[in-house]
């Protein structure tokens, strides 16, 4: 790799050796970020980032910052904004890499976070509180709604003043659900009344690196006091430890110590406690014996409303309701993908300066889409309508004709119909070796029911608002 930076310092004018093409394309992209994101999150996170090493031969430019931390952070909210600002540079850069600088003095990703309050004055303007915690991870900006309502409710709690009435708090969802927003939430808010509390931080995974390279330095007891003197303690993805023998009988210690000691304990993991496999059933006692709340999947409603809220404060170009609708029912793996997408579309109209519109945003986002384009199988459908209706799953084979397993069959058979690729004989045989004569008038009598009886066409769109997710 060809260096063209000599890292010498963090101020600007202080690039040494650097191709006088790059230092001209990164002077007037730093001012279109300025402009663009606003001057107050410019001078926190962009505007420290230094030109690192350029590859001629793949096009990739590394962009360095003062910890992991911060390429974390900026390569997450700015990364797309940045590679598309290169790549419309003609500068000859097509890929950017965010990385802690060679001789960074920073702090490392998770650590210890003691989070001084601002000191007021009268003329100066509101400072930022600077900290590991991401600043756009607060409950203000956590959007609420049916599938996330408990979490996000006790992660308040958790967070109040207060003492909760429980503790540890575990929270277990799918990627990308939101799990991590809310314990940078839960950080931020307690802080802020009680800012000389200690609050630790870290995943699972850094949790056993650290102990492990405790015990190879013999600084065991430095280790087990920096835990033990938090009084909020956040433990991200603890399905790593899974199997980790020493590290488990660490932490079960940790946390039985700090819930003696009265404090806050905030764990998050992909599944619930008794669904976590080689995980020591002592601890998953202990993180059981508090409150156990997930995050499912956000459905439609929710995708919508998050949607909004990021509408509602990303300036020009405008998104248009069709653009919103299209994403919400596009993209439904998760939360993080939706922002992501939205987010795509914004920063590449910003730099470009392309209007918006549903076009576009078919053309932009169609791997994106492809990808989340999920097929609904008829086996889904039927454990859908048993559960809705309340009749056992295999009475959608059975033979029976009795009204109450009849027409929620029939239902089954018309989503079939409607949702699937199958072809009607495919559904007469997955419903019992049906006829595909009897799959026809199922159809046609959902239909007919669906435009006399609004019950049935509450429960069909129920049904179908489930299915898509």
């Amino acid at each position: 790799m060809k260096d063209v930076v000599g890292v010498v310092g963090w101020q600007d004018g202080e690039i040494s050796q650097a191709d006088a093409g790059l230092e001209s394309a990164w002077t007037n992209i730093r001012a279109g970020l300025r402009r663009d994101v606003g001057a107050r999150m410019f001078d926190q996170w962009l505007k420290p980032v230094r030109l690192g090493d350029y590859c001629a031969e793949s096009q990739t430019l590394d962009l360095l910052v003062a910890s992991d931390f911060s390429a974390n952070f900026v390569s997450g909210q700015f990364g797309d904004r940045l590679r598309m600002a290169w790549r419309s540079a003609g500068a000859g850069v097509r890929e950017v890499r965010l990385r802690r600088a060679p001789d960074a003095t920073g702090p490392r990703l998770l650590e210890v976070v003691h989070v001084e309050p601002p000191v007021p004055t009268e003329t100066a303007a509101p400072v930022a509180i600077a900290s590991n915690f991401l600043p756009r991870h607060g409950f203000d900006d956590f959007v609420m709604g049916e599938t996330n309502r408990l979490a996000c409710s006790a992660a308040q709690a958790m967070a109040g003043e207060a003492t909760p009435r429980f503790s540890p708090l575990f929270i277990h969802g799918g990627t990308g659900q939101g799990k991590t927003h809310l314990l940078h939430a839960i950080a931020r808010a307690f802080s802020a009344h009680a800012p000389t509390s200690p609050v630790l931080y870290m995943s699972a995974e850094r949790f056993m690196m650290e102990f492990v390279n405790a015990m190879r330095a013999n600084e065991t007891m430095a280790f087990k006091g920096r835990l033990r003197a938090a009084r909020l303690l956040l433990i991200d993805d603890i399905q790593f430890i899974a199997g980790k023998g020493s590290t488990q009988e660490e932490f079960l210690h940790t946390i039985n110590d700090l819930i003696d000691s009265g404090a806050r304990i905030v764990v998050t993991a992909d599944r619930p406690p008794q669904m976590l496999e080689s995980i020591d059933p002592r601890i998953l006692s202990r993180l059981a014996g508090g409150l156990v709340a997930d995050i499912q999947p956000a459905g439609l409603d929710l995708r919508l409303a998050i949607l909004e809220s990021k509408r509602a404060v990303a300036g020009d170009p405008p998104v248009p309701d069709a653009v919103i609708d299209f994403l919400a029912r596009s993209i439904r793996s998760n939360v993080r993908e939706l922002e992501g997408a939205f987010n795509k579309l914004v920063a590449y109209g910003q730099l470009t300066g392309r209007s918006i519109d549903l076009d576009f945003a078919q053309g932009m986002l169609a791997d994106a889409v492809r990808a989340n384009a999920r097929r609904i199988t008829v086996d889904e459908i039927q454990k859908a309508c048993a559960a809705h209706f309340k009749i056992d799953p295999s009475e959608m084979r059975s033979k029976r004709r009795a009204r109450a397993v009849a027409r929620p069959r029939q239902v089954a058979m018309y989503l079939a119909k409607k949702m699937t690729p199958r072809s009607l004989p495919e559904i007469g045989r997955i419903f019992g070796g049906r006829d595909h004569s009897t799959v026809i008038h199922a159809v046609r009598t959902i239909e007919a029911l669906r435009e006399s009886n609004p019950d049935m066409d509450a429960d069909v769109r129920a049904l179908q608002r489930l299915l898509e997710g």
